[in-house]
């Protein structure tokens, strides 16, 4: 099925879509706008540019949102702000709202991936966060009495019952067959989880847990294909930061 569908009486044929096809996918023939047999990865670029909204994309969920652009938000703050975000390891005992939840969801799903490939899933683990985190205290309980490559680190670290989430009331487990993609859509979720005054905990030793388990990768469903790229634990913080933290000299190569 073509996944470009113009309105030829809304078209004015000034060819913005055919410019910004980045796979050649349009082209122009006998006064109307054409597309190939195939060749598009429903980047949408066309759809956002025309000036008349005469594209029109098959399967998707088409509402005509006007753009926002980036520069409406001022770059000095949207700077402060970032540098002073913290991986958060306390968190009240308040549940995230469902319209929160959706956000920080929606923020993901516009994250981009390579050739538009949208390749991310999201898991919430909701009621099977308990016996998720059950599952990986006993690989690292285990870990500490074995000599295994962690034993040495873990002997170190004390293993309670709420090692890897922390109690937090939100835990989004981010997969895809891309580590680029997951990672990027990771980001924007952070980004999105923070500006609803939530804290952010990336669990990499969850993730660490969903390569050594089966029984936990059963339990989380993934897609074919799909690997674990993060673990997300969200709530409200119960920990006042009072200053961005320094960081080492930024290093930059110019060749």
């Amino acid at each position: 099925m073509n996944p470009i569908e113009i309105d030829t009486e809304q078209c004015i044929l000034c060819s913005s879509c055919i410019e910004e096809c980045p796979n050649n996918y349009l082209y122009l023939e006998n006064n109307a706008i054409k597309t190939c047999d195939k060749g598009c990865m429903e980047c949408g670029h066309c759809y956002a540019v025309c000036p008349k909204g005469a594209i029109n994309m098959a399967n998707y969920d088409c509402r005509d949102e006007p753009v926002v652009s980036m520069t409406e938000i001022d770059s000095d703050m949207l700077l402060t702000a970032m540098k002073s975000r913290r991986t958060i390891r306390k968190f009240k005992q308040q549940p995230v709202e469902e319209e929160k939840i959706s956000k920080i969801l929606e923020a993901g799903r516009y994250s981009p991936t390579g050739a538009n490939s949208q390749n991310v899933s999201y898991t919430i683990l909701g009621s099977k966060q308990k016996e998720a985190e059950e599952i990986c205290l006993k690989l690292f309980r285990r870990g500490q009495k074995v000599g295994s490559p962690l034993s040495s680190f873990l002997k170190r670290i004390d293993i309670d019952d709420n090692f890897f989430f922390k109690g937090a009331p939100l835990v989004i487990v981010v997969s895809s067959k891309s580590n680029v993609d997951g990672g990027l859509a990771s980001s924007y979720m952070e980004i999105m989880a923070e500006s609803l005054g939530l804290g952010v905990l990336y669990s990499g030793f969850f993730v660490m847990c969903t390569k050594m388990s089966r029984k936990l990768k059963k339990l989380l469903e993934l897609e074919k294909g799909h690997d674990v790229v993060s673990c997300m634990v969200i709530g409200y913080p119960n920990v006042k930061y009072q200053r961005i933290v320094p960081r080492k000299d930024l290093k930059v190569k110019k060749l």
